[in-house]
């Protein structure tokens, strides 16, 4: 299930719970939560990074030999705005 943020739509009049972000995991087919669970004021869903976990490593992940097997292209910026394509 997906952890989704959400933060006060007006944070002034807002109760501590809802001031900052807080997080609550939801079934993707719920409604997004429209007031705080707390003091029931409005609340709106807020834009979060999340987290993808591999088990490559970035450099290996980023490699030419693993780019081209991938289908990718990699250019080296040459200076000038010209690129070079090296994959």
């Amino acid at each position: 299930m997906p952890t989704y943020e959400y933060q006060a739509c007006d944070p002034q009049n807002a109760c501590p719970h809802c001031r900052e972000r807080f997080e609550v995991r939801q079934s993707m087919s719920e409604e997004p939560l429209t007031a705080c669970p707390e003091c029931g004021r409005p609340v709106q869903r807020a834009i979060s990074l999340c987290t993808v976990a591999t088990t490559q490593s970035t450099k290996s992940m980023l490699s030419d030999r693993n780019l081209k097997e991938k289908g990718f292209t990699k250019l080296v910026n040459e200076g000038g705005g010209k690129f070079r394509k090296t994959v």
